[in-house]
């Protein structure tokens, strides 16, 4: 059974830079989130086993949900500076790894892997199975068992995942996977800065959504609401639907998609190595290497 591994640069890079302590090549340049990454890269090979790997990454200027919502996102702090210098870096490795990158400008990386998952379940059929590695919960959104899409987000640090499918993310979440936008734009959601719908709290907005399956229906049945949360539905219309749009991962980003490359993918690759002795990765030189040998051994295994 074919497995397309799909991975958050951006999520993963940033957890790395935070969960590493300092390291800095031999020329003094910051380069601890790069390692985080490829440890973490490293793990995701030897647990998930996949024949297809792909990632995505943010684009520098501002997307669609920054130009509708100006709050979006505010009250996050700057990009550390020791982190910019690093996503060219990253992005240097799996080059040399031979794994495709996709980004898009005016949209997240949410958006790209979410339309590349969408793509892959209607026009790969040998993948059946899609892996999304993030460590934003805002992707839970996507998981869909019919599909075979799934989630495998870290839980501490970067050693230790965990594999979400639809009943995992409804545990976690409180809702089903297909609602967390509806939930989002009712709640709102500190970590993006939506407001959501003022006087209305996760609990409010589960009950809400049970009974009547979106945003949109809600709308629908507000005579059937009581007059207190009705109110409140009402005055905050205009911003419901806004939130539940912005919360909405983009499933058809118009981007170019080489399937076929996805499958390419060398972690041991010469490249890498060179590039490893420019970073001074020694210990990780040897773990890839080992961990190169392995998937080989394993592909030959299987021919047999």
């Amino acid at each position: 059974m074919g497995k397309l591994v799909l991975i958050d640069g951006n999520a993963i890079l940033h957890r790395a830079f935070h969960a590493m302590p300092p390291l800095t090549t031999k020329n003094g340049e910051p380069i601890n989130a790069v390692y985080g990454l490829i440890s973490m890269f490293l793990r995701i090979v030897q647990d998930l086993k996949p024949n297809a790997i792909a990632v995505a990454f943010d684009e520098k200027k501002p997307t669609f949900r920054h130009k509708e919502f100006k709050e979006y996102q505010s009250q996050r702090p700057p990009t550390h500076m020791d982190l910019i210098s690093q996503f060219s870096k990253a992005r240097d490795f799996f080059a040399a790894a031979k794994v495709p990158v996709y980004s898009k400008q005016g949209y997240e990386a949410d958006d790209v892997l979410g339309t590349i998952a969408e793509k892959v379940n209607g026009e790969w059929q040998e993948i059946k199975e899609t892996i999304i590695v993030t460590g934003d919960r805002d992707l839970l959104q996507l998981v869909d068992d019919k599909k075979g899409i799934a989630l495998y987000m870290p839980i501490t640090g970067l050693s230790n995942a965990k594999l979400y499918k639809e009943t995992d993310a409804k545990e976690r979440m409180g809702i089903i996977p297909t609602l967390i936008p509806d939930y989002k734009a009712l709640a709102g959601d500190p970590s993006d800065n939506y407001p959501g719908v003022a006087g209305i709290g996760p609990k409010t907005a589960i009950k809400l959504l049970d009974r009547y399956n979106s945003v949109s229906n809600i709308y629908v049945h507000l005579q059937d609401i009581e007059p207190k949360v009705r109110q409140k539905l009402e005055a905050k219309k205009d911003d419901a639907k806004l939130f539940h749009r912005l919360a909405t991962v983009v499933l058809n980003v118009p981007i170019k998609i080489d399937f076929p490359q996805m499958e390419k993918w060398q972690i041991d690759s010469t490249e890498v190595i060179k590039l490893f002795e420019d970073f001074g990765f020694k210990t990780l030189t040897s773990r890839i290497k080992k961990v190169g040998e392995d998937i080989q051994l394993e592909n030959q295994g299987s021919l047999f």
